[in-house]
This record gives structure tokens, C-alpha cells and sequence, in this order.
């Protein structure tokens, strides 16, 4: 009895230090679940976007196959571009073709991001499932993605228009607003000095650094990229804008910007073609007043090394543009509508044959 006893308190105690282990154990997980947790959260400004176990990249699955339902489009937007009319037909046509736009703003419209911020952002655009397919948009420079480690890009896409038009725009927007907010507080709201007042007094409002805006959104987050008039920057803003970029439109030629991205991408921009032809959406935003310079003041804005690379940047995206034009549109139809080409290339010669 004594021996029986004795095993059947050793046994007590052998299970109670097992169930004390188990709770431990059980305890040290939780811990450890909640400080992987926090570490997640803290990767996320956004508490919405969830940490899951993904491919990252924007275009498809694990090797490399292209799934138009995890599309990813980001449109770094120049401003004054016409980027708010563009961008109008996506939120018309989000909920229609089932997919999400997403705003990013940043603080004081800086349009280069912290070392941080570039991860997040990344990190975010690649893992943020719910979200895709998606057009992400805002006033931000090119981002290499490729950089973080990024096997599977997102697709860019952008407008640009003619530097000086551009300037003109954006020196009177701050100054008068537009009709999309005509009751908005612009930060130079009040000012009444025309364009060619200020070059002719060589204030800063209208100094070359708010001519340089293309190229260095183009050029991305190098701090080079920010040097006006870098022949360095110009040239990585090519470099870029052929190889990063799906296709690169010019304001003056909205319309048929558009019509190649229905045609090109139509899991996204079905529809948005004849939204902008029903001109409802062809211009939501116009300046509310603006004073066109006089010949001297072109004359002194263009006769600047700044304004040359910016325009040469603007001619070459013209004649990239130009020329997928030619070979995806064609005016076939009454009225000018512009319609695909069509496919142009077959498969022959399969083999080996199956049965």
C-alpha cells in the first residue's frame, strides 16, 4: 500500500509539473505571437493592410505567371498634367470592373519618400491582398521596386505635358485654384503678380526649380534626380520611362492615352474610353484664371538650360508615345473613334504534338 501510495504521488506531481510546462509554454507563445504582432503592425501605417504570406509584386503568382486579378498600377502623377481628369474615370469604373483605387497622400506634397516610407510603401503595395487588383496614385517620384527585392513589378503608367504649359498652369492654380474646389485656400491665394512680373523680377515663384518637375519624377528618389538641370537625371528619367514605364501618355493627347489603356489593360479600364469620349469626365478640373505670358517672357523661360531638358525629356516621351500609337490604334470607325489593331502574331510549329 505504502509503494502504492507513493507512486500515485509522484504520478500527481509528474502530471501537475507537466500541465505547469504546458501552461508556460502556452504563455511564452502568446508572448511571442504578440511581439511578432507588433513588429507586423509597425511595417503597416496602415492597420487595414494585413501581413500575409505572399508572392510580392504586382503582376502574379509564385513562378512568374501573370494574374490580371492581383494587378497592380501605380500612377505616379505629375501635377498638372490633367491627372485628377485620368484618374476620374478609374473611380468611375472601380466598382463596375472590381477593382480598388488608392489615394496616397503625402506630407506637405513631397514628392520623395524617407529610406522607412520607400519600404512601407513597398511592402504595403506588394502584401496588401485585399487590395488588388488596384491603382495606387499620388504625387510621388518613381520608385525602383526592384531595389527592395521586388521580383515581380507593378505596372507605372503616367501623363506629362508640355513644360512651359505646365508651369503656367501650376504658377495660376496656386493662385486662383480651379472649379473642382473653387472655395479651397491655395497657398498663394491673394498674390495677383502675373507670370511675366515675376520672371522679369527674378522672384522665386517662378524660378527654374518649378520648371524641373518632369525629368525628376521620372528620375526617381536619386538625389541627382533633384539637381535642376542635370544631364544625368534627364538621362536616367529615359532610361526609365522606357524600361519601368508600360506606357507613358501626353495631356494634349489624353484621349488616346486612354484608348490604349482599355485596349492594352482591360481587366482595369474597360469602359473608360467611352466614359471619356461622353465627355463627362474629358476635364474635371480647370484653372480658374490664368494670364498668358508674353513672347519676351517665353523667350527668357526657354532660353534656360532647364527648360531644354525638360523639353527634349517631354519630345522623347512624345515620340515613344507616337509610336505605340501607330502600332496599337487605328481610325476605323466614323467619328475618329479610335479602335485595337488587333492581334498580329500567331503560335505555329508546336511540337511536341499531344493527343
Amino acid at each position: 500500500m505504502r509503494m502504492t501510495s507513493s507512486r500515485l504521488k509522484s504520478s500527481r506531481v509528474a502530471v501537475l509539473l507537466l500541465v505547469g510546462l504546458s501552461v508556460a509554454i502556452a504563455l511564452m507563445y502568446l508572448h511571442l505571437a504578440s511581439e511578432v504582432a507588433q513588429l507586423r503592425t509597425s511595417m503597416h501605417p496602415d492597420a487595414a493592410v494585413s501581413y500575409q504570406q505572399q508572392p510580392m509584386g504586382g503582376l502574379g503568382r509564385p513562378g512568374g505567371v501573370l494574374d490580371l486579378d492581383s494587378l497592380v498600377v501605380i500612377y505616379n502623377r505629375v501635377p498638372k498634367t490633367g491627372s485628377t481628369s485620368f484618374i476620374g474615370l478609374a473611380y468611375d469604373l472601380c466598382a463596375r470592373n472590381k477593382f480598388n483605387v488608392i489615394h496616397m497622400n503625402t506630407t506637405k506634397n513631397t514628392p520623395t519618400l524617407s529610406l522607412t516610407d520607400q519600404m512601407r510603401f513597398v511592402y504595403n503595395v506588394s502584401n496588401w491582398i485585399e487590395k488588388k487588383p488596384g491603382i495606387y496614385h499620388g504625387h510621388v517620384a518613381y520608385l525602383d521596386f526592384n531595389r527592395f527585392g521586388v521580383s515581380q513589378q507593378p505596372i507605372y503608367i503616367n501623363l506629362i505635358r508640355k513644360p512651359l504649359d505646365r508651369l503656367i498652369s501650376y504658377y495660376y492654380f496656386v493662385r486662383y485654384g480651379d472649379d473642382l474646389r473653387p472655395y479651397h485656400i491655395r497657398r498663394r491665394m491673394g498674390d495677383k503678380m502675373t507670370l511675366d512680373e515675376c520672371v522679369a523680377m527674378e522672384h522665386p515663384d517662378c524660378s527654374t526649380t518649378h520648371l524641373w518637375i518632369q525629368v525628376p519624377f521620372f528620375c526617381g528618389h536619386h538625389a541627382e534626380c533633384w539637381v535642376p538641370g542635370s544631364n544625368w537625371a534627364l538621362e536616367q528619367a529615359k532610361q526609365n520611362l522606357i524600361h519601368k514605364y508600360f506606357l507613358v501618355g501626353v495631356t494634349e493627347e489624353m484621349g488616346d492615352f486612354v484608348a490604349m489603356m482599355e485596349y492594352a489593360l482591360p481587366r482595369i479600364f474597360r469602359g473608360a474610353y467611352d466614359l471619356y469620349l461622353s465627355g463627362v469626365k474629358s476635364h474635371l478640373r480647370k484653372t480658374v484664371k490664368k494670364i498668358m505670358p508674353s513672347p519676351e517672357t517665353i523667350a527668357k523661360l526657354q532660353n534656360t538650360k532647364v527648360w531644354r531638358l525638360e523639353n527634349e525629356f517631354y519630345n522623347f516621351a512624345l515620340d515613344h508615345f507616337h509610336f505605340l500609337r501607330k502600332k496599337t490604334l487605328v481610325d476605323a470607325e466614323p467619328g475618329g473613334r479610335l479602335v485595337d489593331r488587333g492581334q498580329k502574331f500567331a503560335y505555329e510549329k508546336i511540337k511536341p504534338k499531344r493527343n
